[in-house]
């Protein structure tokens, strides 16, 4: 019987390695997410006839509520609330991993038992990853659904409280490794990492919430395998570590989308993140020159008139909902032998890969969707780039102003094209809180209006040409 429940968790962890393949190409990541699901089932229906449960009253209920609660969850959640939700469900991941060391540590503590050295160490390494994670996830939701402030939240003593805390964690598991069995060490510790996983998120600005996100991801993994070595599971073992270095990898490659440091966004994010009207420089720095507007119909010309066009995704269309009329836009242009791509910023949006799930969803093409890196030399010769409420990751500023807060940050090249078309509802800044110069270029024409509605007058005026 040992034997076959090893071999069935080394075949589910073939599957995550798997699903995290497929996971690496829009056109596979379905199956991936297959894979990575049987292998879970697979390793949950071994897990409860490996640990000889005597009673499977209250699990038949967790799984029907939780389940219940997770398809209505993943049935009712617009696609723009997708980035909260993942933060939920990494707060959920660290929760559970607390509360499974907290139960074993209480377990240990029967005078028949006793602690080894093993255990005073996962037990702590649990508690305290994944305490960080619950609170750190629930504080990223707070901040992307508007509960808690989208801006970097600094106060006097901010960093030497965080490194007081971080020295407590660090005392109380070396002492609770040399003394185990001290509960209110243990609740101690509890408290300190409950505490620091909301000061370490909260200074984090809204522009640097996909990379939060991401690295909350990798500490749910974590939390999950340090689990495992407390439960002496060896399927939670690999589960979590392919969880933890993904999102770690993931973290890493967001980081160099904007050119910035992990321990940067760590402590403290952008200045002015999530301000409205704030430039690096001050108002007087703030770009100059006329803004020039185009109507629908206007624009319709504008597109008419094109052989190639590259749309530029970002946040504003998945909040107007705009992917199906996009979809509808690219269907119209390529009747008319105009050849449509997609240019994605690698933190585009909210969270990972968030313009690509919408853009699918509206079942645009995988074909069409270009990397930064593989687009951005091909936008000189690009008669039209369409930006749909985008701003950051466009903004000119980030390669030559060095008093800018996104300056080094790789962007998408748009004002080369011939052509820049800007859709947004005004002239209000970016989650970085800095004013956009591209509104100003001779090349540049604003097209005001939310994104669905002002792309559903485009090609109504398309339709007519």
């Amino acid at each position: 019987m040992h034997v076959i429940i090893e071999l069935s968790y080394l075949l589910s962890s073939i599957l995550f390695i798997f699903g995290i393949k497929k996971l690496g190409s829009p056109k596979t990541a379905r199956q991936g997410n297959t894979y990575s699901a049987l292998g879970m089932l697979l390793a949950i229906v071994v897990t409860l006839f490996d640990q000889h449960i005597v009673t499977y009253e209250w699990i038949i209920i967790g799984l029907v509520v939780g389940g219940a609660i997770g398809a209505t969850m993943a049935i009712k959640v617009q696609m723009t609330g997708m980035p909260q939700m993942v933060g939920i469900l990494n707060g959920f991941g660290g929760g559970a991993s607390t509360l499974v060391a907290m139960s074993e540590y209480y377990k240990l503590m029967d005078p028949t038992r006793g602690f080894t050295h093993q255990d005073s160490v996962t037990i702590a390494l649990s508690i305290l990853i994944g305490a960080v994670t619950f609170t750190g996830s629930f504080i990223a939701f707070g901040k992307l659904q508007g509960f808690v402030t989208g801006k970097v939240v600094k106060y006097p003593g901010q960093h030497p409280l965080n490194a007081f805390l971080v020295l407590i964690v660090l005392a109380g598991t070396i002492y609770e490794v040399m003394f185990p069995g001290t509960e209110w060490l243990m609740l101690t510790l509890l408290s300190a990492s409950l505490l620091l996983g909301v000061l370490l998120v909260l200074p984090i600005g809204g522009a640097d919430m996909p990379v939060a996100i991401s690295l909350l991801n990798s500490y749910s993994g974590l939390a999950a395998s340090a689990t495992g070595f407390v439960l002496g599971n060896n399927e939670l073992i690999i589960a979590g570590a392919l969880v933890g270095a993904s999102g770690i990898i993931l973290t890493l490659i967001m980081c160099r989308g904007m050119n910035r440091s992990l321990m940067n966004v760590l402590l403290g994010g952008w200045e002015s993140a999530g301000s409205a009207s704030t430039t690096a420089g001050g108002a007087s720095d703030k770009p100059q020159g006329d803004v020039k507007s185009v109507d629908a119909q206007e624009a319709a010309m504008i597109f008419d008139a094109a052989s190639s066009v590259v749309i530029v995704p970002g946040y504003g269309m998945a909040v107007a909902q705009a992917q199906h009329a996009i979809r509808d836009l690219t269907n119209l242009l390529e009747k008319k032998g105009i050849k449509v791509r997609f240019a994605i910023h690698p933190v585009a949006g909210r969270m990972p890969g968030h313009m690509n799930v919408l853009l699918a969803e509206a079942n645009i093409s995988y074909d069409k969707l270009y990397a930064m890196e593989d687009i951005n030399d091909d936008f000189p010769n690009t008669d039209v780039a369409l930006i749909i409420g985008a701003n950051d990751v466009v903004n000119p500023a980030a390669r030559h102003d060095q008093s800018s807060p996104i300056f080094g940050m790789p962007i998408l090249n748009v004002d080369y094209a011939k052509t820049v078309i800007i859709n947004k509802r005004s002239m209000n800044a970016g989650y970085a809180g800095i004013d956009n110069e591209l509104f100003f270029y001779p090349n540049a024409f604003m097209y005001f209006g939310d994104a669905k509605d002002a792309v559903s007058k485009l090609n109504n005026e398309i339709k007519e040409l």
